[in-house]
């Protein structure tokens, strides 16, 4: 099992190196007793980054993702960088923050204008999907092109008013009690107990695995575009981060 430590608070989002023990070596990957690197899932991208070994040498991580409890980093390096990674030897992880910090700016503004579209037109989000610059939400009805200045209205007070964003952890039957007001449509699988909600004061809870900004006006500004008709009377809201935003100090 790997301990995923960037779970604990919106603080450990920001981590960038660590330290963690090589607990097993499938093939091509590593498995650690604990990780910050985040792996694919929910719509968000892996990240990526480099292991640093007791030998001196590098190994690139290129991807990560779950298998059961455990998380393989998939690795790439020279054959005596990789022989390095032996079970039980301590190395030094370091993240591409950069795309970390990308990607959780674009996260979290999904569930800005989830929760967003939700209250302005009762249309919830079916699944999300987010990639450089660029994030999609599929809607479960069609929204109207009039929405999309009141949208941007919303994303730009998010600037000028900043709201902070919290990570609070909830008993599963507390959470289930209010099923009907959510903005998003994906179900908790059975066994998630407590529930790790992220909360945008005053605009959103949403139970959600990935990692997210401290505050909405780290997001910058969001470019939103016509929505796309899909199946069903369903449509697909494509949004772009516009600009780029300071990258934190560490």
């Amino acid at each position: 099992m790997t301990d995923l430590a960037y779970l604990d608070s919106t603080d450990a989002a920001y981590v960038r190196t660590f330290r963690a023990q090589i607990r097993a070596r499938p093939p091509g990957a590593v498995v650690l007793d604990r990780t910050y690197f985040y792996a694919a899932g929910g719509g968000q991208p892996a990240d990526r980054g480099l292991f640093h070994v007791p030998s001196g040498r590098t190994v690139e991580v290129v991807d990560v993702t779950k298998s059961g409890s455990a998380v393989l980093h998939r690795t790439r390096g020279t054959p005596g960088a990789l022989d390095d990674l032996a079970v039980g030897t301590e190395v030094e992880g370091v993240l591409d923050f950069e795309r970390r910090y990308r990607h959780m700016r674009l996260h979290t503004a999904q569930h800005f204008l989830s929760a967003r579209i939700f209250a302005r037109a009762n249309i919830r989000t079916q699944k999300a999907k987010l990639g450089g610059r660029e994030g999609t939400l599929d809607l479960e009805g069609m929204v109207v092109a009039g929405i999309l200045p009141e949208l941007a209205e919303d994303a730009s007070e998010a600037l000028s008013r900043p709201r902070p964003v919290r990570i609070r952890h909830v008993p599963r039957a507390e959470w289930d009690l209010h099923p009907s007001t959510r903005s998003g449509l994906v179900r908790l699988a059975a066994h998630i107990d407590p529930v790790r909600v992220i909360e945008i004061d005053g605009i959103d809870a949403c139970p959600c695995g990935g990692t997210h900004v401290r505050s909405t006006d780290e997001i910058g500004r969001i470019a939103i575009r016509d929505p796309v008709p899909l199946a069903g009377g369903c449509c697909r809201l494509t949004f772009t981060l516009s600009e780029e935003t300071a990258t934190p100090s560490a």
